[in-house]
């Protein structure tokens, strides 16, 4: 899937830098900064991800 995104252009220059200095791409770069953030918010990335939580969170139901 393809989304838009605005980015300052001196924002994408240091990401550029950074991507050629990891030897990376700049997709390879949002990928991981998107992932990240999911995770510091506890949100799942992948579909195995999600199904636990829907688990996790069914059990708690149950319990409560």
């Amino acid at each position: 899937m393809r989304k838009m995104v605005n980015i300052d252009t001196v924002t994408v220059a240091a990401l550029e830098r950074l991507a050629a200095d990891k030897g990376s791409s700049l997709q390879d770069l949002v990928e991981e900064v998107l992932a990240d953030l999911l995770k510091k918010h506890d949100r799942p990335i992948t579909t195995k991800e999600m199904f636990a939580a829907s688990l996790k969170d069914g059990r708690r139901r149950k319990h409560a």
